[in-house]
C-alpha cells in the first residue's frame, strides 16, 4: 500500500458538457430499447475552481461535465462513495462490443448529468421492463463520474493484439501478496465515484444490465471514506488505520505534475494519448491486530503522528518531511519520491468494509487506485520498495489487483469510449 500522502495525484476532467435532448433516440444493440430524456434530476449548476470542481458542489449535488480531453474520475475532486466493477467479455462479435461501447457512452452521459436511463423507470409500456431500474429518480447528480478502462486480456480479443499499449503491463507478484483470482483481473472496468452512494451503485446496475449477454461482471467493490484528496484546502481524510492519507496528493489544480506524471503523451500508442493507466488493488487490513498496537508503534510505522498528521519532527500535517528522522522502515519513507527515483502517482483511494470473515474478524481496508502514466515508472518500482521492508505490511495483506488502460476522454457527442481504438479512421 503506498503513502498517498507522498506519492499521490488527482486531477479534474476535462469540461465541454452537452445537455441531451430530452426526446433524443438510441438503439440499445439487440434490445432495441429507445433512449430518450426522461430526467431523474434537472440539469444542475456545476460550481468550479480553476480546473478542479469546488467541493462546495457537493452540497448542491452538482454536475461533473462528461466531456472533455481526460476521462472525468481521474482528477476529479474526490467524491465520498465508489462502485468499482470488472467486467469480462462475453461475446466475439466485434460489432456487438463497439455498439455497447456506444450505448454504454450514451447512458454515462445522461447518468452523469443527472437524467435516467432511456425512457425511464415508469410511463413505458406495461409489458416491457423499463429502461431505467428507478432507484436514483428524485437524486441529483451528486458529481457522478465513470471512468473506463480496458485490461491487458482484452486485447486477445477483437483482432487488437497489435494495439495493447507497452506500458500495458502485466503486473509482477510482489513479495507478501496472496491475490484471490476472483477478485483480480478483468477484460475491462468501469469506476463510479459519487457523494451519494445509490446514485454510484445506479451507475454500475445500470450500465451491467445494457451489458448484459455481452459482458458481465467479474467481481465489484463497494468503497467509502475517500482516502485520498486531490483539493489541497479539503481536510485531509483518513484511512481505517486512524491516519490521515492524501496529505502531499496531486491536486486536480497542479497541471504541470499531471501532465508530468499522470496523462499519457506521446510515449505511447496514439489512442492512448490523454489517457492514464490505472493499477486497482484491494488491500485487506488486519484490524484487530492493529487496534491492539501501541500509539507509539503506530505512529512509527507510519512515520507520522496521529493526531495532527505531521512528519516525524515536524509540527504541522503539510511540512516538508524529513525522511532520515523517520526509521528505515516507516511507511511514508519508503513511498515517498526520494527513495523511489521520484517515481509519483495519483491515488483515488476508498475503504471498504465487507463484513466479516469466518473467524470474526472484518474484512475491511483499502480499495487502492493509482492513476499513472506508465506504471513501470509508477506504481511498479514503488510498491516492490514497499513490498520489501515496509513495517506497514505486517498490518496488512494485497489480496486483489488488476491493470488497465484508461483512454482518452469523450470529447463531444459523436464520440465514444475506445473509438480511437476500434476505430481505424479515428
Amino acid at each position: 500500500m503506498t503513502d498517498s500522502t507522498e506519492t499521490t495525484p488527482d486531477a479534474t476532467a476535462g469540461s465541454g458538457s452537452r445537455t441531451p435532448s430530452r426526446r433524443s433516440l438510441i438503439g440499445w444493440g439487440g434490445a432495441g430499447l429507445a433512449l430518450g430524456a426522461a430526467a431523474a434530476g434537472g440539469a444542475v449548476a456545476m460550481t468550479r475552481a480553476g480546473n478542479d470542481v469546488d467541493p462546495a458542489g457537493a452540497e448542491t449535488g452538482a454536475a461533473v461535465p462528461f466531456h472533455g480531453p481526460h476521462q472525468a474520475g481521474i482528477a476529479t475532486a474526490v467524491q465520498d462513495r465508489l462502485h468499482f466493477a470488472a467486467f469480462d467479455v462475453k461475446t466475439d462479435d466485434r460489432d456487438a462490443f463497439v455498439q455497447l461501447l456506444k450505448d454504454w457512452t450514451e447512458a454515462a452521459a445522461r447518468m452523469t448529468a443527472g437524467h435516467a436511463v432511456g425512457e425511464g423507470a415508469y410511463g413505458g409500456l406495461a409489458e416491457a421492463p423499463p429502461d431505467d431500474t428507478g432507484e436514483a429518480l428524485g437524486l441529483k447528480p451528486s458529481r457522478l463520474t465513470l471512468t473506463i478502462g480496458f485490461g491487458p486480456s482484452l486485447f486477445d480479443r477483437f483482432g487488437l493484439r497489435e494495439r495493447r499499449p507497452e506500458a500495458l503491463v502485466d503486473l509482477p507478484k510482489f513479495s507478501g501478496d496472496n491475490l484471490d483470482k476472483a477478485r483480480s483481473g478483468g477484460d475491462l472496468c468501469i469506476q463510479a465515484c459519487a457523494d451519494d452512494p445509490q446514485v454510484a451503485v445506479h451507475a454500475i446496475r445500470n450500465l451491467a444490465r445494457i451489458g448484459f449477454g455481452k459482458v458481465a461482471i467479474r467481481w465489484s467493490q463497494l468503497g467509502f471514506g475517500k482516502t485520498s484528496s486531490t483539493t489541497p484546502d479539503a481536510q485531509t481524510p483518513r484511512n481505517l488505520m486512524g491516519f490521515k492519507d492524501g496529505t502531499r496528493n496531486i491536486a486536480g489544480t497542479e497541471t504541470d505534475r499531471l501532465k508530468k506524471f499522470v496523462w499519457v503523451e506521446g510515449e505511447g500508442p496514439d489512442w492512448m494519448k490523454g489517457g492514464s493507466y490505472l493499477v486497482a488493488r484491494r488491500i485487506r487490513m488486519n484490524i484487530e491486530t492493529w487496534d491492539r498496537t501501541s500509539l507509539q508503534e503506530q505512529e512509527d510505522v507510519f512515520g507520522r503522528d496521529k493526531g495532527e498528521g505531521a512528519p516525524v519532527g515536524k509540527a504541522k500535517e503539510r511540512d516538508e518531511p524529513f525522511l532520515k528522522a523517520m526509521k528505515p522502515d516507516a511507511h511514508v519513507r519508503l513511498a515517498h519520491p526520494d527513495s523511489n527515483d521520484g517515481a509519483t502517482i495519483l491515488r483515488r483511494g476508498y475503504s471498504f468494509t465487507d463484513g466479516t470473515d469466518g473467524l470474526g474478524r472484518l474484512d475491511a481496508g483499502l480499495f487502492f487506485l493509482a492513476y499513472q502514466r506508465d506504471v513501470r515508472k509508477g506504481f511498479i518500482p514503488v510498491q516492490r520498495n514497499l513490498s520489501r521492508t515496509d513495517a506497514l505490511n505486517e498490518y496488512i495483506q494485497h489480496v486483489g489487483s488488476a491493470i488497465f488502460a484508461v483512454p482518452p476522454g469523450v470529447r463531444d457527442k459523436d464520440d465514444w469510449w475506445g473509438r480511437a481504438l476500434f476505430s481505424e479512421e479515428a
